[in-house]
């Protein structure tokens, strides 16, 4: 018998690189466009027009770690 106690998958595992997102071409949604407001605002910082959903997860890694919000 096998104790599975201790098989907890790595849930960074799941963390993609949103270069090799299969959507990553998209438009962002909603709630990235939304979230992008409201950092930009707090770091007095643009958000270009017309960025994919990969540059939009980008772009908000880049603002959170400005802001000091989300990590």
């Amino acid at each position: 018998m096998t104790d599975r106690s201790n098989d907890q998958p790595d849930p960074r595992g799941a963390i993609k690189d949103p270069d090799e997102w299969v959507t990553g071409a998209e438009p962002p949604t909603a709630a990235q466009e939304s979230y992008l407001s409201t950092l930009a605002r707090e770091a007095d910082a643009e958000v270009p027009d017309g960025l994919t959903k990969a540059e939009a997860s980008k772009r908000i890694d880049e603002l959170q770690a400005e802001t000091g919000r989300g990590r």
